[in-house]
């Protein structure tokens, strides 16, 4: 078993995050928030150039892994477009949604594309979504859905393994970013004569932080290997690995803004960006609490294999 990415997979994530670092980086977002209708017409032209809707992340390992690395450079500039649910579309659809069948909602707000949903309990359905509620300023491009049953399938178990699986990746973007920009913060903000990266109680925080990222890195690439190889326990996998994402965003985003300080919450730094973009993916489908509901759920007393297990056994221990 080897989750490592691909070198060609990796290559494909560090062009991609040249792309959009050349398309305007961290002004895609802010300018997607300003004019709300233009943010596909922001982001487009960048996936057209990368031929990112090329790839068949469902029919081919090697492009599921340039997927997984498409995503998390989305991520580190909090993209301000649904690329892991384009990517994980099924046939007929221009989108891929996992949603609470409860209270279906999704970052989509205002975009002109057709959407499967696959609920956490299996069911797949037809989505459209609402008008938006409130501004991107308040609701991150959250909109509610209309849901209409189109019928089981037979994909169900792969599609809500790869919609879990892909928005992890842009998740650990964001937290790729939120480390490095708290690096640079404390290296370069100095209090009592000296930068913050020299005081114990900072780089502790940072290690931990670091500690919950790179735990989440390797989970990510479990889950990706077990939707490549069609493992029963895909589904369950790709559960374990949204609890340990969201569970370490929460770990990093604290550190993150508290070591900026208030100066995290300001437009001025992107960390506060970030964080606000950051909601859709760590809340929805359901948030730690829910996620980890549903995956005991689905469990029961089976367990998890893999890395997911061994976890769980060394947290016993």
């Amino acid at each position: 078993m080897n989750i490592d990415l691909s070198e060609e997979a990796a290559e494909y994530g560090r062009q991609a995050v040249r792309a959009f670092e050349a398309a305007g980086g961290d002004d895609l977002v802010r300018q997607a928030e300003r004019e709300p209708k233009r943010r596909a017409a922001l982001v487009g032209p960048v996936l057209d150039e990368l031929g990112a809707l090329d790839l068949d992340p469902r029919g081919d390992a090697a492009e599921l892994e340039a997927a997984a690395a498409l995503c998390r450079a989305a991520g580190y500039f909090a993209v301000p477009f649904p690329v892991a649910e384009r990517l994980s579309r099924p046939a007929g659809a221009d989108g891929l949604l996992v949603v609470d069948g409860a209270r279906p909602a999704a970052a989509v707000a205002g975009l002109d594309l057709s959407w499967t949903a696959v609920t956490l309990d299996g069911r797949r359905c037809d989505a459209a979504a609402r008008a938006p509620e409130g501004p991107p300023r308040t609701s991150a491009f959250v909109t509610g859905l209309d849901l209409r049953p189109a019928g089981a399938g037979g994909e169900c178990a792969r599609d809500l393994a790869l919609g879990l699986v892909l928005p992890c990746w842009t998740l650990l973007g964001m937290l790729d970013r939120a480390i490095d920009l708290t690096r640079e913060h404390v290296l370069l903000r100095e209090q009592f004569g000296q930068a913050l990266a020299r005081f114990q109680g900072v780089r502790f925080q940072l290690t931990e932080a670091e500690v919950e990222r790179s735990g989440a890195e390797a989970l990510a690439k479990y889950a990706l290997w077990s939707v490549q190889d069609h493992r029963g326990e895909a589904a369950d996998d790709a559960l374990a690995l949204r609890l340990a994402a969201v569970e370490a965003a929460d770990v990093v985003f604290r550190v993150a803004h508290q070591l900026h300080g208030a100066f995290g919450f300001c437009d001025e730094a992107f960390l506060s960006w970030l964080s606000r973009y950051g909601q859709p993916l760590r809340r929805l489908p359901l948030g730690p609490a829910g996620t980890r509901d549903r995956l005991t759920r689905s469990l029961g007393r089976r367990g998890l294999t893999g890395p997911f297990g061994e976890a769980r056994e060394r947290a016993a221990r």
